[in-house]
């Protein structure tokens, strides 16, 4: 049996789907299971918080983007030919993405957290810097990313200070 080029294509298509929808599955996958498992609770309503706090409302649509984006980064990268080291960076980002709750939360421990959103900063701020040259859209769809990072970041930093 052969394949018309718009059956192939539409093979292919298939193909690229189902692999964007397991980078989806994956990231907002874990993203949801590890909000989920370590939602804030008391111990975080009771902490000292400084002045920039947004409501825990904004954070649920703010991630819900933030992983959509990630996950559609990952999918592009993994489907065209781009450096080891963008894939390799973008793998340690999701590690350290999925550990900060835990750690802040469940662990209730924002000074070993705030290491490793600060760790997390500057892999997303080095995956921009590589993925500029190789991958422009990759790297600019980074770029809410590292903002929100940052923004979580100087959050942590001052719940540390301010308990």
């Amino acid at each position: 049996m052969t394949f018309s080029s718009t059956q192939t294509r539409g093979l292919i298509t298939l193909k690229t789907m189902g692999s964007f929808l397991l980078f989806l599955t994956v990231v907002m996958g874990g993203g949801i299971a590890i909000g989920t498992l370590t939602a804030p609770g008391d111990w975080y309503a009771n902490l000292q918080k400084p002045f920039f706090t947004p409501p825990n409302r904004i954070f649920g649509p703010v991630w819900t983007v933030l992983y959509l984006m990630i996950a559609y980064v990952g999918w592009r990268l993994w489907q065209h030919e781009n450096p080891a080291s963008l894939k390799q960076l973008w793998i340690v980002q999701m590690v350290l993405n999925f550990l900060w709750s835990p750690v802040f939360f469940a662990a209730q421990q924002p000074a070993l957290a705030l290491a490793i959103i600060l760790s997390l900063l500057l892999i997303v701020a080095a995956f921009i810097k590589v993925a500029w040259h190789a991958d422009r859209l990759s790297a600019l769809f980074f770029a809410p990313y590292v903002a929100w990072v940052g923004f979580a970041a100087a959050l942590n930093t001052a719940i540390v200070f301010l308990n």
